[in-house]
């Protein structure tokens, strides 16, 4: 821990006495929390930034659909211009749904609603109310919403930096104390190596129980895994190209850079802040370098995250006849089997 850390112990003691006051008054009642007559599942974290909620989101809204169980998908919509509830449509960019649910939108519109609310409790009866249909809500980054009360709460931890391991706000990233794991029904350590050991596995899994309310709560491991590069608009490139101008806005990149360096030569990463706007400005800075740096086997790169932010008509002729890419993920599980078994018996077999 560095001495700036140290500095700013005495802020950190306030926010965990604000944030420890509040879970107890929705643990004795005095705040109340909503239940409902279909399954919530809520995909969340104990800490700011990435720990891949989305990924891990579709992965539970892809599996909803294989078992012929209709689910919408809920998000608060950070980053979005608009406010209140909204059901998205085609007409939606980033801008008004926020990039992560217009992302999921993409991917599932046309196969389940996706909705942006900050007040989950009037949300989710405005999505059963517009579409009938839906068997299950799926809530992406609700943990701390505790007004809704989940049938499924899943934590999400990442294994580079994992809740265990680190310290509220504004001391480290966690927007509450670590014993909020005890509302966690199963644990999900995302982004782990593929490589990673069954004994180290179990040896993180003891960590994670040390908070949980039970020493036999589910925890699970995943990873990322990349498709192929897709070109954003029209322009295609070399299928096996070799070199990579980066540029993305999440809350930690270095899972990505090292990616694209094992795979390519990263010419240079633009590294952005999380949900970060691009300007006209922003795009410019990205094409000078490529215009510098490229040649015939040179894609510049992005994240889904990032090209749902780049669909408009002025960034396309921006682009024009340059090679852009984004480069989508998936999430999948060591012990798939188990995980779905688990939601098998957490969703439709509670009983």
């Amino acid at each position: 821990m560095s001495v700036f850390q140290y500095l700013l112990f005495p802020f950190a003691v306030l926010y965990d006495a604000v944030t420890r006051f509040r879970n107890h008054l929705f643990d004795i009642g005095t705040k109340k929390s909503v239940t409902f007559d279909l399954p919530v599942i809520n995909v969340g974290n104990l800490a700011v930034g990435g720990t891949g909620k989305t990924p891990h989101a579709a992965y539970l809204a892809q599996w909803l659909l294989s078992k012929n169980c209709q689910p919408a998908l809920l998000s608060r919509g950070y980053g979005r211009k608009t406010k209140g509830y909204r059901l998205a449509t085609s007409a939606d960019t980033a801008e008004t749904l926020g990039d992560e649910p217009m992302q999921f939108y993409r991917a599932f519109g046309a196969q389940m609603p996706v909705a942006v609310g900050e007040d989950r409790v009037l949300a989710i009866p405005s999505i059963l109310l517009e579409n009938p249909e839906v068997q299950a809500i799926v809530l992406d980054d609700a943990f701390q919403h505790r007004y809704v009360s989940p049938s499924v709460n899943l934590l999400l931890t990442d294994f580079a930096r994992p809740f265990y391991d680190d310290f509220l706000l504004p001391m480290g990233r966690l927007r509450e104390a670590r014993k909020g794991a005890r509302r966690a029904h199963a644990v999900i350590v995302t982004k782990c190596p593929p490589s990673l050991s069954v004994a180290a596995q179990q040896q993180i899994a003891a960590r994670v129980r040390a908070y949980t309310a039970s020493p036999d709560t589910p925890v699970f491991f995943s990873y990322i895994t990349y498709a192929a590069p897709t070109p954003v608009f029209d322009v295609l490139f070399p299928a096996d190209f070799q070199k990579v101008v980066l540029f993305s806005g999440l809350a930690n990149a270095a899972p990505l850079a090292k990616a694209v360096s094992e795979k390519y030569e990263l010419l240079h990463h633009f590294d952005f802040a999380d949900h970060h706007r691009y300007s006209p400005a922003d795009l410019q800075n990205i094409l000078e370098k490529y215009r510098q740096v490229a040649d015939a086997q040179t894609v510049i790169l992005c994240t889904e995250k990032d090209m749902v932010k780049l669909l408009s008509a002025e960034t396309q002729q921006l682009f024009a006849g340059v090679p852009l890419a984004y480069w989508p993920i998936r999430t999948a599980f060591f012990d798939k089997e188990g995980f779905e078994l688990f939601l098998e018996k957490s969703i439709f077999n509670k009983n």
